[in-house]
């Protein structure tokens, strides 16, 4: 598996979750896929520390496949990448963002599908606690019916967003949201993660997923120059 490739096809399917957002048929076909190849990504990390460590662990090398072959062989500089891969992964998702992304990919590996995707209006330039809104949007085979329709929607609730966000921005002391900094876009339906924009939490995942891979690389060619 080419990993560097995988995470090219992050990108690729991200700009295609922003081309076809907020249309939930189209956003959720390119999130899935998104999803898998960053899956793929942390996979293709431990097949490379099986390889490099000389464990020879045959077909998809998990995480528990990793620790008891390391464990068998008493391969301890193995079982101190398994530790820190453990660690950093945690580390690495302890922020609302990435943690969404976490939540989610597990969610798609355990039922191979999503939570229910929703269209909300929110805002364009985006401040912690920043609320968003459901609207009803006319879908025909789960693709938005109309974008006209669409956009008398979000027109309707715009009123109603503008007094509810404003009035969070200014006890927070931030910008006032205007009618044209309003855009309507995917989320999902997870508890504790309803105003996480799907596109926006792809999009600041790509810098971890791009970090955790060089950081793993770095970790294991300092282990394996002890080997032997």
């Amino acid at each position: 598996m080419n990993v560097e490739g995988k995470i090219k096809d992050c990108e690729y399917y991200l700009k295609q979750i922003n081309h076809f957002n907020p249309d939930p048929h189209y956003v959720s076909y390119f999130f899935k896929v998104y999803l898998q190849s960053l899956i793929d990504v942390y996979d293709e990390i431990l097949n490379q520390a099986n390889r490099d460590f000389g464990l020879f662990i045959s077909g998809k090398c998990t995480q528990e496949k990793f620790e008891r072959k390391a464990a068998d062989k008493k391969d301890k500089l193995a079982l101190k990448f398994l530790t820190w891969f453990q660690e950093n992964y945690e580390k690495e998702h302890t922020s609302t963002y990435t943690n969404f992304i976490k939540k989610t990919s597990h969610f798609f590996k355990e039922n191979n599908q999503l939570p229910t995707i929703i269209i909300k209006i929110c805002t364009n330039q985006r401040y912690q606690g920043d609320i968003s809104q459901s609207i009803q949007v006319g879908l025909a085979d789960g693709k938005i019916r109309s974008k006209e329709e669409l956009q008398i929607e979000i027109k309707r609730q715009t009123p109603t967003f503008l007094e509810i966000i404003n009035q969070k921005r200014k006890i927070s002391n931030e910008p006032k949201v205007s009618e044209d900094q309003i855009l309507a876009s995917t989320f999902l339906e997870m508890n504790n993660f309803e105003d996480i924009e799907i596109s926006h939490a792809c999009e600041i995942y790509l810098s971890v997923l791009r970090r955790f891979l060089d950081e793993s690389r770095i970790e294991i060619k300092k282990l394996t120059r002890w080997v032997g």
